[in-house]
């Protein structure tokens, strides 16, 4: 009887198509000319940008999205003006606007050990440690560190006392749509970092093919988990140095997104200590 019944249901599968659905994707690869380059070439384009850029003051336009989506907290500001401010070795300054009052949305520091944060619009005036993480789904915002953005916005170099790298070579999705997928060979740097622990994985940089930029950079703690993921593009030139007009920062365990958009910039223009202070503003906070 069981027999029966087996061969009675496989009997019907193919006909009807209700349990089992195939969907042909089709994949194609871009038609642009692919440039080649070695580790050691790609190791010298991200060691020598870094050197070449030792500030940075920019007008940008920001988005940010704080919180967490499955959970219903989301604090989103759309196309503010907003102006950032950094230095190496890990000092940065970055001011929020609101739309239209031009009055601050928030306000932060960091000189790369300690951070300092004022959210006018929920009168909070924070101050801490960057190694020292707290997570609060009522106050996200809080959870975008300077430093965060700092480490995502200037790629640091490749320190080879402490930092090997391994060459893969993969593919980028560049676009997708119903059925089908476009791809694009891409090389990937695998930066594995020694440390009190040993070694572990720090970051992967992804190089697109076509002009040998950094368009994407993988940021991991001392865990192995993924911290941040930025996005470059639109790529011009500044001074002399190459360096991207859109930056795109994701941090995953946070929940919180930053893209900036320069609308000017500035780079290795002399930035003074006192451009990189914060002082709380009287009042309780």
């Amino acid at each position: 009887m069981r027999l029966r019944a087996l061969a009675l249901l496989l009997a019907v599968l193919p006909t009807t198509g209700c349990l089992f659905r195939t969907r042909p994707i089709e994949e194609t690869y871009s038609q642009t000319t692919l440039r080649e380059a070695s580790q050691s070439g790609l190791i010298h384009i991200i060691n020598d940008q870094a050197d070449r850029v030792q500030s940075l003051q920019a007008t940008v336009e920001i988005d940010t999205s704080a919180g967490e989506v499955n959970k219903g907290h989301i604090t989103e500001y759309k196309e503010i003006r907003g102006y950032v401010l950094a230095r190496k070795p890990a000092m940065l300054h970055m001011i929020g606007l609101l739309p239209i009052v031009r009055t601050p949305a928030f306000d932060m520091v960091s000189n790369g050990e300690e951070f300092k944060m004022w959210i006018p619009p929920r009168d909070r005036f924070v101050v801490g440690r960057n190694e020292v993480r707290t997570h609060n789904a009522d106050q996200t915002m809080e959870s975008i560190l300077p430093q965060d953005i700092f480490e995502a916005l200037l790629i640091q170099p490749i320190d080879p006392e402490r930092e090997i790298v391994v060459l893969e070579n993969g593919f980028d999705l560049l676009s997708e749509a119903k059925g089908h997928r476009v791809l694009q060979p891409d090389y990937k740097l695998v930066v594995i970092r020694t440390g009190e622990r040993g070694w572990k994985l720090a970051r992967k940089i992804v190089f697109s093919r076509s002009d040998l930029q950094p368009n994407r950079q993988y940021i991991y703690d001392e865990q192995g988990n993924l911290i941040t993921e930025a996005r470059y593009t639109n790529y011009r030139d500044c001074y002399g140095v190459t360096f991207p007009s859109r930056v795109e920062i994701y941090r995953p365990l946070e929940g919180h997104a930053i893209t900036l958009n320069m609308l000017k910039m500035e780079i290795n223009k002399p930035l003074r200590d006192d451009q990189f202070t914060l002082e709380q503003p009287p009042g309780p906070r």
